[in-house]
């Protein structure tokens, strides 16, 4: 009689649903399912959730991908829940119950924890610990909110936990945190030392008892899965659970990106960029952690967007919906309506930019108080050319990051490979090419992190070797070529971009003080 095929589960819960994929050992895709939800957002620049929306969502994908096929349990051989990234993680009391919402990476309500670290706090010292900056998208920042802010709350947390540890922890019973997310909540993390940093944590005034003890690999096991949760599941009891880690850099593993110089961007609700090097320097302005396969020795060092798909999105519920009636009359997409007209105007969009600050930005801008903005308009323009300025603005952020990112690291691999969302628009993916002067290529299968998240489930159980991570189970496709002359055109518009967000930062900035006036009158 044959053995059983081995299969393994790959879970990534993002910010907008939860995604499992069922896969051979091989990494032949048998199935996928995915949960859907919606972020909280109570206050302009607030976005939370409470982690058993998340923990759900993982039991209920699960559930229904074993359902869906015809595999024996017993041929599932491990799991590997990877997650966005939690920022202050969950703050939990000592029975691990959560005290308060996770504050994700798109919370920009600790600007006031800025100011104070800024003031108070040896900034060179800590970027030369920790390998990354101050903003309030880091989880640290978010800490200190809570302690400031929520005095009750703070006294009662015994520890913080990210998503993916939480909900590995609720599994197992057990409490491990991966390096790329310890290292993602940047000022508490020695990057040199890959440990939590007692300096860090005592200029900050964090406790360190609040960081939990152990330490692991992304592809460590945390512990066997508990009885309960393999009922509710359809799993085997006593299946092994994979640490996993930070979403962005799981999908950039999924997409290939294992070596030195390899670079992916994932184009989704936000945009990362990140390649895997070796050293890191903060001055540059991207954000830093150990990478999720080889952690000891590389890192994964990104910059992103915070609203690149959610700036499409926005624009579309918006202003769209003659197109969103029409899609669902013709029974297409409307971004293929938008697209069909917009791909017809020339680079630049008869003369448009648009800045994709609708939640502030990251790197490498990092201001909290930096907003949306076009630039250009007339009377001629109407959607098809807001539209393209849309994915033009999100794409020079991109080759904003991308510019950063190449300081000092030398050359990086001359394609650029592009997963998520994003990469199922033929225009969007044509757009990136003639902007960063790149060939794109992207993945066959919509899987990114969660087959990143198998991947790293099949190396932790010893299924495949290192050698078959490096190769990866997908190769990228070539999907669109540079063209000379529209890149000339972008490289001209790319310096306005650039130009631009200093120029109106002083008016986006008094708006939010206005406002903030406002909602203080009421």
């Amino acid at each position: 009689m044959n053995a059983p095929i081995p299969h393994v589960i790959g879970v990534d819960i993002g910010t907008q649903s939860t995604k499992a994929v069922l896969v051979t050992a091989t990494g032949a895709i048998v199935a996928q399912r995915s949960r859907a939800y919606q972020v909280e957002t109570p206050r302009p620049l607030w976005a939370q959730q409470w982690p058993d929306v998340w923990l759900q969502a993982v039991v209920d994908s699960v559930r229904e991908l074993m359902a869906s096929v015809d595999v024996a349990p017993a041929s599932v051989q491990a799991m590997c829940v990877t997650s966005l990234y939690g920022g202050s993680g969950i703050p939990v009391d000592a029975q691990g119950k959560p005290l308060y919402p996770c504050l994700i990476w798109m919370d920009r309500r600790a600007q006031d924890e800025v100011d104070w670290v800024r003031s108070h706090v040896d900034l060179q010292r800590l970027c030369d610990i920790t390998g990354n900056g101050v903003d309030s998208y880091y989880g640290f920042t978010k800490m200190l909110w809570l302690r400031d802010k929520e005095p009750d709350v703070w006294k009662r947390i015994h520890r913080f936990l990210p998503p993916n540890t939480y909900v590995n922890a609720r599994f197992t019973g057990q409490v491990a945190v991966d390096h790329s997310s310890a290292g993602n909540i940047g000022g508490v993390y020695d990057m040199t030392r890959r440990c939590w940093s007692d300096e860090a944590l005592e200029m900050l005034g964090l406790a360190r008892s609040m960081m939990p003890d152990r330490l692991v690999e992304s592809s460590d096991c945390v512990g066997p899965l508990l009885p309960p949760w393999a009922q509710a599941m359809g799993l085997p009891a006593g299946l092994p659970l994979m640490a996993g880690g930070v979403d962005a850099a799981v999908a950039t593993l999924a997409a290939g990106a294992a070596r030195p110089g390899n670079h992916v961007a994932m184009i989704g609700t936000s945009m990362c960029w990140g390649t895997i090097r070796q050293t890191v320097d903060a001055r540059h302005g991207l954000i830093s952690m150990p990478h999720v396969f080889n952690g000891s020795q590389d890192l994964y060092v990104f910059g992103g967007a915070i609203a690149a798909g959610a700036s499409v999105t926005w624009f579309r519920e918006t202003f769209c919906q003659a197109e969103i009636l029409a899609g669902a009359a013709q029974g297409v997409d409307p971004h293929a309506l938008l697209e069909r007209d917009a791909v017809k105007l020339p680079p630049g969009s008869d003369g448009i930019l648009f800045l994709p600050y609708l939640m502030g930005e990251r790197s490498p801008v990092w201001d909290a108080q930096a907003s949306g903005t076009f630039v250009g308009l007339s009377l001629h323009h109407g959607r098809p050319h807001l539209y393209r300025a849309v994915l033009e603005g999100i794409t020079y952020a991109l080759h904003h990051n991308m510019q950063a990112g190449v300081k000092g690291v030398g050359a990086i691999d001359p394609r650029l490979v592009v997963v998520g969302g994003a990469s199922h628009s033929d225009l969007w993916m044509q757009i990136i090419a003639d902007v960063t002067g790149r060939e794109v290529f992207t993945l066959a299968d919509d899987v990114e992190a969660s087959l990143g998240a198998a991947m790293l489930a099949a190396f932790g159980a010893g299924l495949i070797d290192a050698d078959a991570v490096t190769r990866g189970w997908v190769q990228p496709r070539a999907r669109a070529v540079p063209r000379a002359d529209a890149h000339q055109r972008y490289a001209a518009l790319f310096e306005q971009y650039i130009a631009l967000y200093p120029a109106v930062r002083p008016v986006m900035h008094r708006l939010r003080e206005i406002v903030k006036e406002e909602h203080t009158v009421e």
